[in-house]
């Protein structure tokens, strides 16, 4: 691993946080036994982490940003899925809490990774 990636803070996070909504996901199924909610979790919530990989490895900066941008918009879909299964009582806000504070913190940096990329335009 360079020093790039091991630095990469939206990678660590969007790793970490992609087994966390794996834990998840499978606490869903086999506790709660709910499958179509934390299915659409799972894909959304993995696959952010999954964006930001191919972004690091995009072969021009409009192939970076569009996936960095995806990557975005699944941390967007993932937080709504979270908040669905809180309304609907699938789990606790306070078991989530620390779910959606990183959820945000992804949101955060991918958005300032795209609003600084277009400024350099």
């Amino acid at each position: 691993m360079n020093d790039f990636e091991k630095d990469n803070v939206i990678k660590n996070k969007s790793y970490k946080f992609a087994l966390r909504i794996i834990k998840l996901y499978k606490y869903l199924c086999e506790e709660r036994n709910e499958y179509v909610l934390s299915k659409q979790l799972l894909r959304s919530g993995t696959s952010i982490g999954a964006n930001i990989e191919e972004a690091i490895g995009g072969i021009s900066k409009k192939d970076f940003l569009n996936k960095i941008y995806i990557a975005y918009k699944e941390a967007r879909e993932t937080r709504y899925w979270i908040n669905l299964l809180i309304d609907s009582d699938y789990i606790t806000e306070k078991s989530a809490e620390s779910l959606k504070v990183d959820c945000e913190e992804i949101i955060k940096i991918a958005g300032k990774i795209i609003s600084s990329s277009r400024k350099v335009d």
